[in-house]
């Protein structure tokens, strides 16, 4: 019982061993299929001790072992149960996960994960995969910021806690990078600042290389006049505040701002670059209001980057959050005609273009963070259905998103035909990871083909 699974990681041993004891290694290599959350991450490889949320409020809790605590070539962690919400894993047995380090020539290192549980192989097969995948993805990402003579710096962000910030923060980290989230409750740590969005203290920024803002409030949602209130009021004037308070002598000389594909329209049938005029609608207003009040930064010399999303692709939040229990149950289908055109992304890609962002000086202004390769409604339909083992024979009527997201809501977001192209990361020499979408979904929803 158990697995046995090893990998050749590209990079050298100590790099690799040093990769797994930073904070953020265990947010990285968390499969996000399944229902589990981090409480806290070990603060030591050699004896610390993680403890992760699941559901029915249960806590799993791993404790690392330090008699056989062998650096760089060895660390072991055990599940332990230290109180009663714990106390249920004993259902599975003794879980001993026991992770090896070999280097090879090449600078090149065996990855070997050996666990020793009840638990059968094939129900840890999808996450090992994972793991090794984004490891070597990741320190890929990484190595390509050396090869540039780029070090890595001191970097603020806004929305850490949110869906991309907590994703992109911790592979920040696990880089090297140090990473000051910038938040409104009291600081708990040197890693926090606390940031009034209304009235950003000075010095906010001192001592920084780079702003990554993120925060804003959640678009999904009726168009009421409250919630169009609440997404314009917490992008525009909190975006224009922040900027300002970069143009400091000891501050930051990258500004990364979020941004969204809708500054396009909700009916763009063409394919859209980023030199493509604004659409219409309230989403394109907000966009292009949101990227304007980066100005103060561009202003002082710091050079800007709109990072234009497009549909993130992951099962902790967004529409594969929403669709992946209807298509599990054989209930998903195409939305009305199927031919409106999605522009998506790979949330681990889009974490890329946030890091080419802080380190390509050549980027700047707007830049499209989609996949090369928007497929339409139907396409993605059949796509995920498939990759699930699911029909896929319900279409979507119209009367459904208006009855949730009202006749505004449904026409820019549930609707919205986009087809647009990331031709500035691809003039650059960008690589996507994962570019194909049914590798995306397989990937993030725990399908790789055996």
């Amino acid at each position: 019982m158990g697995i046995q699974f090893s990998s050749i990681i590209d990079a050298a041993r100590d790099d690799v061993f040093a990769w797994h004891g930073r904070p953020g290694a265990l947010a990285r290599l968390l499969p996000p299929w399944q229902p589990v959350g981090i409480v806290s991450e070990a603060a030591s490889l050699a004896d610390g001790q993680a403890v992760l949320s699941a559901p029915g409020g249960l806590r799993l809790v791993s404790d690392h072992q330090p008699q056989e605590y062998d650096p760089p070539a060895r660390f072991v962690d055990a599940l332990a149960q230290p109180g009663p919400r714990s106390w249920p894993t004993r259902l599975a047995g003794a879980w001993r996960h026991e992770h090896r380090f070999d280097a090879l020539s090449g600078e090149r290192t065996r990855l070997t994960d050996r666990v020793d549980t009840a638990v059968p192989e094939r129900l840890l097969r999808q996450m090992f995969r994972f793991r090794h995948r984004q490891l070597a993805e990741d320190i890929a990402a990484h190595r390509w910021r050396a090869e540039r003579g780029v070090g890595a710096g001191t970097v603020a962000v806004t929305g850490a806690s949110g869906l991309v910030g907590s994703a992109l923060t911790a592979f920040l980290s696990t880089g090297g990078y140090r990473v000051i989230r910038l938040v409104r409750h009291e600081p708990r740590g040197a890693d926090e600042r606390r940031w009034d969005p209304e009235k950003p203290a000075p010095g906010l920024l001192d001592g920084v290389d780079a702003v990554i803002h993120l925060a804003g409030a959640s678009i999904a949602g009726r168009f009421s006049d409250s919630h169009k209130t609440a997404v314009r009021d917490s992008r525009i004037e909190p975006t224009r505040r922040l900027a300002e308070r970069a143009d400091t002598d000891d501050g930051p000389t990258v500004f990364v701002c979020a941004s969204a594909i809708g500054f396009y329209g909700y009916d763009r049938d063409d394919p859209l670059d980023e030199s493509a005029t604004r659409g219409t609608g309230f989403l394109a207003e907000v966009v292009a209001d949101w990227e304007a009040a980066c100005a103060p930064a561009a202003e002082a010399g710091l050079r800007v980057v709109n990072v234009r999303t497009g549909i993130v692709q992951t099962p902790r939040g967004g529409t594969l959050r929403l669709l992946r229990p209807l298509f599990a149950a054989g209930l998903g289908g195409r939305l009305g005609s199927g031919r409106q055109w999605l522009s998506w992304i790979d949330l681990d890609d889009l974490v890329d273009v946030y890091h080419r962002a802080l380190v390509d000086p050549a980027l700047s202004g707007p830049v499209n963070a989609v996949a090369p390769d928007p497929v339409r409604n139907a396409d993605y339909t059949r796509v995920l259905a498939a990759v699930l083992h699911r029909p896929a024979l319900l279409p979507v009527p119209g009367f459904g998103p208006r009855l949730l997201l009202g006749d505004q809501g449904a026409r820019e977001l549930a609707e919205a035909n986009q087809r647009v192209a990331p031709d500035k990361l691809l003039a650059a020499g960008h690589r996507f990871r994962r570019r194909d979408l049914e590798d995306c979904l397989r990937h993030q929803l725990g399908h790789q083909p055996t």
